[in-house]
């Protein structure tokens, strides 16, 4: 077909599902993980390199996954990774041992990978189009899908399901989604085949800013909790509330991110994003009251919220490489972030302390202010 003969509607409708499907399913792998790890008999350390291949499996198929969209379009791309997570997710917890288990996270990674580029790229054409910003929003969906997910499977959970029935009822909606999606999607004739080159000025700077982003996300994420009860804020049955707040706030934020985005522009955006996210984390490391600390973790999802969504709209704008490429190395380094960030947090906590670590998140999003005026 041409390009673009879908209307935009259809084609923005298409992209809210794809998020959503792809962020309904990881966040209900989530709740499925503790029955994996006794199907398997795995030991912590094993099942944290059983983790570990999901990460690999997602870097792995980024870089392909940007060169295949720019040179056949984002569509067929979504398809193979939102129709692969949909098949994958049962057989995470019917594999019977370690090396099936492994094959199967690097497979689910890569899709995740896969579906997680090609989407953004889908999306960034979509905002082209509409002239408009629309990436807040998009990038909402998938927090609404994690919500949705890891809280509908350990609903079913709770009330009986097998971990089988749980996964197959969860992949089951999100086939639903994508099926409702697949027609709508851009369809794109192919072109010629990009020229593969590093990431390099700008592109550069908009992959470190995503790093950072997502190292500070995954911070919340593992060591959110762990800094509220080292600073005796909270017992630790009640310490996720921390995380609880950012991600609502983060999701709160999304969904009026385009909004925001068309009354203030990218910039300042960036700049206000940044400035809100080093205000949390001081008011989280700040001596005070436990409601101090919490607030801290609203305004850092506040903060990050409008950060990454920004990012990628300027990589498939900008005109140094293929939309695709730049936004698969912004993908790919984003996602470097959040698999080695909870470490590196982990390594400078060893020799100082947890709050020190916190603090140095803080002056690592002091590029953004820095930065937002030559990206932008």
């Amino acid at each position: 077909m041409p390009p673009h003969t879908t209307p935009l509607p259809r084609a923005a409708l298409a992209t809210r599902l794809a998020f959503l499907a792809a962020g309904f399913v990881m966040a209900s792998w989530a709740p499925l993980i503790p029955f994996a790890k006794t199907q398997v008999g795995a030991t912590e350390g094993v099942f944290g390199l059983l983790l570990l291949c999901l990460g690999l499996g997602s870097i792995v198929a980024m870089p392909l996954t940007g060169y295949l969209s720019a040179r056949m379009g984002a569509r067929p791309m979504i398809l193979l990774g939102g129709y692969g997570l949909v098949a994958l997710l049962p057989l995470l917890v019917l594999a019977p041992s370690v090396p099936v288990l492994a094959v199967a996270l690097a497979f689910f990674g890569a899709a995740l990978g896969t579906i997680d580029v090609a989407m953004n790229v889908h999306a960034a054409e979509v905002e082209t189009r509409a002239a408009r910003p629309m990436m807040s929003g998009f990038h909402a969906m998938w927090s609404v899908g994690g919500i949705l997910g890891a809280g509908g499977v350990t609903a079913l959970l709770w009330i009986g399901a097998t971990p089988l029935a749980a996964g197959l009822a969860a992949s089951a909606l999100a086939l639903a989604m994508m099926a409702v999606a697949t027609p709508r999607f851009l369809r794109r004739a192919a072109g010629e085949p990009p020229k593969l080159a590093l990431p390099r000025g700008p592109v550069l700077l908009l992959a470190l800013l995503a790093a950072i982003t997502f190292l500070v996300e995954g911070a919340v994420l593992d060591w959110g909790a762990l800094l509220i009860v080292a600073r005796n804020l909270m017992e630790p049955a009640g310490a996720g509330l921390g995380y609880m707040l950012f991600s609502v706030a983060m999701t709160i934020a999304r969904l009026t991110g385009d909004r925001i985005v068309a009354a203030l522009g990218q910039r300042l955006v960036l700049i206000l994003g940044g400035l809100t996210a080093i205000a949390g984390i001081a008011l989280t490391l700040a001596p005070g009251m436990t409601w101090v600390a919490l607030l801290g973790f609203v305004l850092i999802g506040l903060g990050c919220a409008n950060l990454v969504p920004v990012v990628f709209s300027l990589a498939a704008r900008q005109p140094g490489m293929a939309p695709g490429l730049a936004v698969a190395a912004v993908t790919t380094t984003g996602y470097a972030g959040i698999l080695l960030g909870p470490a590196l947090v982990g390594f400078v906590a060893e020799i100082s302390s947890l709050a020190v670590a916190f603090g140095c998140l803080a002056l690592l999003m002091l590029a953004f202010p820095a930065l937002a005026r030559r990206i932008t």
